[in-house]
């Protein structure tokens, strides 16, 4: 009976030890790690939207970049830990557009995107970019430069480590961008015609389409330049058609203002067309320098004149045109004030050419309580420009003096009237002296 049990005992301890056995396969699988063999990131790139720009644009270029990197081989049941890192992750990536042409210029550095995970994962960036003026028509290959790390497939020594080394890569691909030809504004020549300060003039301008698109239903617009003086008054002329290489001549009226003075001051010439796709396009504006005169001004160039006090007289105020235009039927104003009254205070001058004088005449009347001393008087030119436009000089000032009617006379007068006097004298002392000798004679 005792060996019978004893086998029982043993019977019942084996078929434990296969229940536990059978337990721990079934959870060993479950637990297993899975392990990556091969695989490395790929990427691609394109641009996202817009491609097609304009010489001179300030461009935004957005790009996709996608990494379709797979992972090649799996291996199940390979230890206890899994990998953090895929080989398809690139991490740490750094992507940096650039140019090998002057007509692209990038502005915006190489950009960091973090980690960019495989199958088909996609991140967009955006780089500024400044298209040249010079830039032709056509299309452009731009390298994109992606820097990154990835896993590097390793075996695994023991179930409970796992050693993590990684490979550098760079791939540089090729972003392809297209600037579209379109019309480019050159000014040959710019001539003003009669430009002054606070007057109206004309400007002649002579340009040539030095781009490769011909426009059609073309209008050329004359444009106001930031803070210009120079304000175009009419500033669209319509050519219709524009080929590449014409050269037309417009002519423009504009005002100039006030405060302008002898320099250069730009305006802006653009062109409105329909280009090849019958699209109305507006050109990047061309500027130009335009020479403007100051107001002109003018100077009294006469002595100060001097009445006697209760006197009446006629004085002569002598006028030099300083500008650089003509002034066209000038006439001068004087303001007169008491004690010394103009019976009529305005003179024609007529046409007063640069650097030319004219003279006008006052009548004046001094009262007899007038204060003997220098007094001022405002005088001021009113003239037309060459195109009419009716224009006012600044104030002048015409000095005049009231002195005593003894005074009153010039030094010359006063001169002659000694030397008359002494004459006089000698006159009829001589015929004295002849008389006395004559009666001394006769005696």
């Amino acid at each position: 009976m005792t060996h019978k049990g004893f086998s029982g005992s043993v019977g019942i301890t084996i078929i434990l030890f296969t229940l536990f056995t059978c337990c721990a396969l079934i959870v060993a699988p479950v637990s297993a790690a899975t392990k990556y063999l091969g695989g490395a990131p790929s990427f691609s790139a394109s641009v996202n939207g817009v491609n097609e720009f304009t010489p001179g644009e300030d461009a935004t270029i957005s790009i996709l970049v996608k990494n379709s990197g797979l992972n090649l081989v799996k291996q199940l049941d390979r230890g206890t830990i899994d990998a953090e890192d895929l080989p398809n992750t690139a991490k740490f990536v750094t992507i940096g557009l650039s140019s090998s042409s002057d007509a692209v210029i990038i502005k915006t550095d190489p950009q960091m995107a973090g980690d960019i995970s495989g199958n088909g994962k996609t991140v967009t960036l955006q780089f500024r970019a400044k298209i040249s003026t010079n830039a032709t028509a056509g299309e452009y290959q731009l390298p994109l430069t992606i820097r990154y790390k990835y896993t590097r497939v390793i075996e695994q020594e023991a179930a409970d480590t796992f050693e993590f080394t990684y490979n550098k890569a760079e791939d540089i691909l090729p972003v392809t961008i297209r600037i579209k030809p379109q019309v480019k504004v050159e000014v040959i020549e710019a001539v003003p015609v009669g430009l002054s300060a606070g007057s109206q003039g004309f400007i002649n301008l002579k340009i040539r389409n030095a781009g490769p698109e011909n426009g059609e239903m073309t209008a050329v617009k004359l444009l106001r330049n930031g803070n210009s003086p120079i304000i175009p008054t009419d500033n669209t002329i319509f050519l219709g058609s524009f080929p590449s290489g014409g050269i037309v001549e417009c002519r423009y009226k504009v005002s100039v203002s006030k405060d302008a003075t002898n320099q250069m001051y730009p305006v802006d010439v653009a062109i409105s067309y329909t280009n090849r796709e019958g699209t109305i396009v507006t050109s990047r504006p061309e500027t130009a320098g335009i020479p403007v005169n100051a107001k002109t001004t003018f100077t009294v160039i006469s002595p100060v004149h001097e009445i006697s006090s209760g006197t009446s007289g006629t004085i002569e105020v002598q006028y030099r045109n300083d500008g650089n235009v003509t002034a066209y039927n000038a006439q001068t104003r004087i303001t007169p004030h008491t004690p010394v009254t103009i019976s009529d205070n305005t003179a024609f001058l007529g046409d007063l050419e640069p650097g030319k004088t004219a003279t006008a005449r006052y009548d004046i009347q001094s009262d007899n309580a007038a204060e003997l001393k220098m007094y001022t008087f405002d005088s001021n030119i009113r003239y037309r420009d060459a195109y009419g436009s009716s224009l006012e000089s600044d104030t002048m000032p015409v000095m005049i003096a009231v002195v005593t009617a003894a005074s009153g006379q010039s030094t010359v007068d006063t001169v002659f009237r000694v030397c008359a006097g002494c004459v006089i004298a000698g006159i009829i002392i001589w015929i004295a002296v002849r008389i006395y000798r004559s009666k001394n004679n006769n005696r």
